[in-house]
């Protein structure tokens, strides 16, 4: 057992990356030694400024590692965003603080360059909190049972005169990033795709570590011919005793810019031959699929958890950023442990438009941690609610009430992606 002050915790080199591939997966549980061509791949893209390693005589016993991404408020702005990934602590150095140590370095440089937010997908609900991070969106997958559905496997086309073609990887690159990004300035919680999540997903790279069976992809075109919507997904090849087709289409991804191209590719995933259920792949939580069947209750819910977990970091910025549905006026004190945005707060809103908030001495409407603040500040959770759950304290009655006329959206926010 070594102490904590013999743990060093710091940036790599690159003569660093094959060791901390080897930790980063083991504390992953995977295969522990990396290949060489694992770490090659790691090597050509990693930022090594950005990538943490913990260090116990030479070896590397923690992980941890950050990239600049773009978060999407309500109202279409996006904000600069410190995304975290790749946190592992091996087992044999737990409870060490490695972990708090390499956040703190990690949180202050994000604080120092300027980003509103900090965000990581949250592999354990428990951990996250202590460092002000709390969940800003929620996701439900949905399985459908297509004979149940009532849909009508003789008409599979559009029903509004848009047309679905298959295309392949190369057409994704071309249409899919421009799609992807009309469609994330519209909806709260979505993030942003570089190039390199493109190349993946369509199999123009392939790092070892990742499995690859090729997918499908059904383009959606409007009447007018403009691409619309986008469905990434794989088939099983499933029989049953009686040489009956039992197969299952998995949704790895489905974009959409209009209703009218969500429904389209829902039926058509839906009329695929052979197909007798269909996995939805990660969805908003009030997502149209089950009410876009003629029995909605063909869609049953697989899987409902927290997804998306924000720490805000700069409080007037981040309130600055989004619009709001009704007019009003808020002091907020928010309190934060880490040191990095604590303080009172007005936020004055204005009906469909941005607001403004500048530090104030005035009384608090609302008292609440900076973690609860980023769980209402997509528009996800309910003021009123966390009140009753005492995570928020109202210092003058009706507080929450307003809090959630201001802050809460028509729409739940989406993340759709891990990162």
């Amino acid at each position: 057992m070594t102490t904590r002050a013999d743990t060093v915790i710091r940036p790599l080199t690159a003569a660093d990356v094959p060791d901390w591939s080897r930790a980063l997966n083991t504390g992953f549980l995977r295969t522990p030694t990396p290949s060489a061509e694992e770490v090659a791949d790691r090597g050509s893209h990693l930022d090594l400024s950005r990538t943490l390693g913990a260090f116990d005589a030479g070896r590397c016993v923690a992980t941890f590692r950050s990239f600049p991404q773009e978060l999407t408020a309500v109202g279409g702005a996006p904000v600069p965003a410190d995304a975290i990934t790749n946190v592992t602590v091996t087992a044999t150095h737990r409870r060490r603080g490695l972990l708090t140590r390499m956040m703190a370095h990690d949180l202050a440089a994000a604080k120092e360059r300027g980003d509103v937010v900090a965000t990581l997908i949250a592999a354990e609900y428990p951990i996250y909190g202590r460092y002000g991070f709390g969940p800003a969106t929620h996701l439900t997958e949905w399985t459908v049972d297509v004979p149940r559905t009532g849909l009508d496997p003789r008409r599979p086309h559009p029903e509004d005169g848009g047309r679905i073609d298959l295309v392949d990887g190369e057409d994704v690159r071309r249409t899919g990033p421009a799609l992807y990004d009309r469609l994330r300035r519209e909806r709260p919680g979505f993030t942003s795709r570089d190039e390199r999540w493109w190349q993946i997903h369509t199999g123009a790279v392939r790092p070892e570590r990742v499995p690859w069976t090729e997918p499908f992809h059904a383009l959606y075109r409007s009447p007018e011919g403009e691409a619309e919507g986008l469905a990434t997904y794989v088939c099983d090849d499933t029989w049953g005793d009686a040489k009956q087709p039992l197969n299952t289409a998995t949704v790895k991804s489905l974009i959409t810019l209009t209703p009218a191209a969500e429904r389209a590719l829902w039926h058509y995933l839906c009329s695929i031959d052979w197909v007798v259920r269909v996995r939805s792949g990660r969805r908003a939580p009030d997502d149209l699929l089950p009410h876009l069947l003629p029995d909605p209750r063909a869609a049953h819910v697989t899987t409902h958890a927290d997804w998306l977990w924000v720490r805000v970091l700069d409080v007037v910025r981040a309130l600055r950023a989004r619009t709001y549905q009704a007019p009003g006026t808020l002091v907020l004190e928010v309190v934060d442990p880490g040191g990095y945005t604590g303080g009172r707060y007005r936020l004055e809103t204005f009906p469909e438009g941005p607001g403004t908030c500048v530090p104030t001495t005035a009384s608090p409407d609302l008292t609440l941690d900076v973690a609860d603040l980023a769980t209402l500040w997509l528009g996800d959770e309910s003021a009123v609610r966390l009140a009753a759950l005492g995570r928020v304290r109202e210092e003058r009655a009706g507080a929450a009430r307003l809090a959630d006329a201001l802050l809460r959206t028509s729409r739940r926010p989406w993340c759709p992606d891990v990162f």
